[in-house]
């Protein structure tokens, strides 16, 4: 070993050395896991009012249903929401006729006198579904609502009207060339896509014409204006929530879902248009995987 480490140093080589010093690799230390979730009721009020917040001013004589519908109907009458409901498809008379009790949602009643809005997609009784369409624009109205929109109406919402939509679902940009595409919300002065194919519904909701917006998705209708628009969109499992009386585009895809202003109101919405109840683990979904 010495010969040969004499034989080294003579021809340049790198000397060796009897002793090997530890190589430091500089690994991090291992990150703690974030803390538990709190549970979805302990969630703070979002910044804009939600439906949730919403029926807790009315219980508490801060405020109406009357007038939560009132100032739904100005903004949907506003420029802000052009091009956000189909020719025909809002429905002033909604705000004509105040149940019996109107000031306080009633007890067990999930969505009494909330203002919702119903993509062109949906049956609802009395009107024609035309799926953002001129092919469909004289077909005949529609006998029965959809299993959807029945859900709804028993949860006690209000449907202000119908929202545009990409012309039969069928892009997820949000443009209609036969009726116009909805303004992003983002900044109503300049017009940008809102996403699609539930593109009314979206803006509907994220400018607080609707606080809830019956949506579809298949490929991404729902999730992409949502995420466009800054709201909350997400695509429950297929056939959880059933398409009778919806304009398929997919029958294997499609998924009827709605468009909310937070988290604890798709939870909501999903329960009402699902029929059961979702029970949360209140735990990061992390936890769950070990």
């Amino acid at each position: 070993m010495a010969d040969l480490r004499l034989t080294l140093r003579a021809r340049g080589a790198v000397a060796i050395t009897d002793s090997v010093k530890p190589v430091d690799y500089n690994i991090p230390a291992p990150i703690p896991p974030p803390p538990m979730t709190p549970p979805i009721s302990s969630h703070p009020a979002p910044a804009t009012p939600d439906i949730q917040s919403t029926r807790e001013a009315i219980q508490a004589g801060r405020d109406s249903a009357w007038a939560v519908r009132e100032r739904a109907t100005a903004i949907a009458q506003s420029s802000a929401c052009r091009h956000v409901y189909m020719p025909g498809g809002f429905d002033i008379s909604a705000l004509g006729t105040a149940p019996a009790g109107a000031g306080t949602p009633l007890a067990g009643i999930a969505l009494a006198g909330i203002p919702i809005s119903v993509k062109d997609l949906f049956d609802v009784a009395g009107q024609t579904t035309a799926a953002g369409s001129t092919v469909l624009a004289q077909a005949p109205v529609a006998a029965h609502d959809c299993l959807a929109v029945a859900r709804l109406r028993a949860a006690g919402a209000v449907i202000l009207g119908r929202t545009n939509m990409v012309e039969f679902a069928f892009s997820a940009v949000g443009i209609n060339p036969h009726y116009g595409t909805p303004v992003n919300p983002a900044d109503t002065q300049v017009e940008r896509i809102p996403g699609g194919s539930s593109s009314g519904a979206a803006v509907s909701v994220a400018t607080g014409a609707a606080l809830l917006g019956l949506g579809s998705d298949t490929g991404g209708s729902i999730r992409i204006p949502a995420a466009l628009c800054g709201i909350v969109g997400f695509k429950s499992t297929a056939r959880l929530v059933p398409a009778l009386g919806a304009l398929p585009l997919s029958t294997s895809l499609d998924t009827v879902c709605a468009l909310t202003r937070s988290v604890r109101d798709a939870v909501l919405a999903h329960e009402v248009l699902a029929a059961r109840t979702v029970t949360l683990a209140h735990k990061p979904l992390a936890m769950r995987r070990a």
